[in-house]
């Protein structure tokens, strides 16, 4: 199935502030722009270094940029598609502290 991106805005923002992550978020647009999934561990295939969270979260983080960077999403397998909704963006170093946090699992900032 097809990967419908939501807030796209929110990693385009994200690079646009941050020039030394333009080429690594441009790299992962166009490799979800053709990625077809049916299962979580497709997107694991799609991005080898992708984490898949646990406690029913149905939430992927992906590690961008040689893991400069994280992006944390809520993946829904429909019948038709799948929607992938950009939930966190920010550095590894953020992303440890959401982690130390516990709030990796519910984030949502966009």
């Amino acid at each position: 199935m097809k990967v419908h991106l939501i807030k796209k805005q929110a990693i385009e923002d994200y690079a646009a502030a941050n020039a030394g992550s333009r080429p690594a978020f441009r790299f992962w647009l166009g490799t979800i722009k053709y990625a077809e999934w049916n299962t979580p561990e497709d997107i694991q295939y799609t991005f080898g270094t992708a984490d898949l969270l646990g406690n029913g979260s149905n939430r992927v983080v992906f590690n961008i940029g040689g893991n400069n960077y994280r992006m944390i999403c809520k993946y829904h397998f429909g019948v038709a598609r799948v929607r992938l909704f950009v939930c966190w963006v920010g550095t590894h170093a953020a992303y440890d502290q959401l982690c130390k946090a516990s709030l990796q699992y519910e984030v949502h900032v966009y």
